[in-house]
């Protein structure tokens, strides 16, 4: 792929033209369902104590910590969904090359802009209304909006498994290098709730940063190997952001609680209590995303040069 490919992939994950509304509500409304649907199975028929584990170590329905899991709660439907919707339009991409025919699903924020009226509108008529106890409008209205920052993400690897699906599995492997920066730099925050030494604690954060890099610069030689061009600095970002927020915590819930008392989990278990601290990991995780895409850049350029010579030579 050379700079123009970046360009035009850069393009189609912000770039903001006409819009056919129609073909998008075959997206809109199965994904809306979808949302609706798991909202409506954890706060109105399954049972409350389990799902949100009222009770735990002395939890009340609406203190902090319970209060986080209603709004993980978006974000890891928006894992499921990110999940499904990457498969089922990497299927589609796959059949129509197989048929020879050209398929190409809507951008991300045209999805995403049809959804944000049902999922407003939903999302609180179900928190608010359906069984005990009912959520007050500041708890609903902060899973509608983590929702909505959630599915916005989930939705962006679409384009991507239906077009690009091979340069999505190399985007997977890359995301990876991310994760210790958004997830684990925030352990300088854990000595001051008397978890950890501070020693300890940075011994983790720049530790486990390093091995991200480390990761990263495995990646970039790989990439150089098998002639891959990089992805822009923003997607690269993005995938990061979707492993970290999305994946990691639709995996907590399918995995990592037990199959008869499955619960959504804290929000302590992957940000930062401290807003400063997640600021922190996020600037660092930038600054990750950043250096390694210039590096490769750097490595590709003389690359492209050789090709255009032979080019112009041939």
């Amino acid at each position: 792929m050379n700079e123009s490919a970046n360009h035009g992939e850069s393009e189609r994950l912000w770039h903001f033209g006409p819009i056919e509304w129609k073909p998008v509500l075959s997206h809109t409304v199965p994904v809306s369902l979808f949302i609706l649907g798991l909202f409506y199975y954890w706060f109105a028929v399954a049972d409350r104590y389990a799902i949100f584990l009222y009770g735990h170590l002395g939890a009340t329905p609406f203190d902090d910590v319970t209060g986080s899991r209603y709004w993980m709660a978006g974000l890891v439907a928006c894992g499921v969904v990110m999940v499904g919707y990457s498969i089922v339009n990497g299927l589609l991409g796959r059949i129509a090359v197989l048929r020879h025919l050209p398929y190409s699903p809507p951008a991300w924020w045209q999805v995403w802009t049809l959804c944000v009226m049902p999922l407003s509108i939903g999302i609180p008529a179900i928190t608010m209304a359906l069984n005990w106890p009912t959520l007050p409008l500041s708890h609903a209205a902060a899973c509608v909006v983590v929702t909505l920052i959630g599915l916005a993400l989930a939705l962006m690897p679409g384009s991507w498994a239906a077009q690009r699906p091979f340069d999505l599995s190399w985007l997977v492997f890359d995301r990876i290098g991310l994760m210790p920066s958004l997830l684990l730099l925030r352990a300088i925050e854990l000595p001051g709730r008397g978890l950890i030494s501070a020693r300890m604690a940075y011994m983790v954060a720049l530790g486990s940063t390093f091995a991200g890099a480390v990761w990263l610069g495995i990646m970039t030689g790989l990439r150089a190997w098998q002639y891959k061009s990089a992805p822009e600095t923003s997607t690269l970002f993005v995938a990061g952001l979707c492993l970290s927020y999305l994946w990691m915590p639709l995996v907590h819930y399918l995995l990592f609680t037990p199959s008869e008392y499955r619960y959504i989990s804290t929000a302590g278990n992957f940000f930062a209590s401290n807003a400063g601290v997640q600021l922190v990991s996020f600037f660092v995780a930038a600054g990750l995303a950043i250096g390694i895409t210039q590096l490769r850049r750097r490595l590709e350029r003389p690359r492209h040069l050789s090709c255009a010579r032979q080019l112009r030579l041939g």
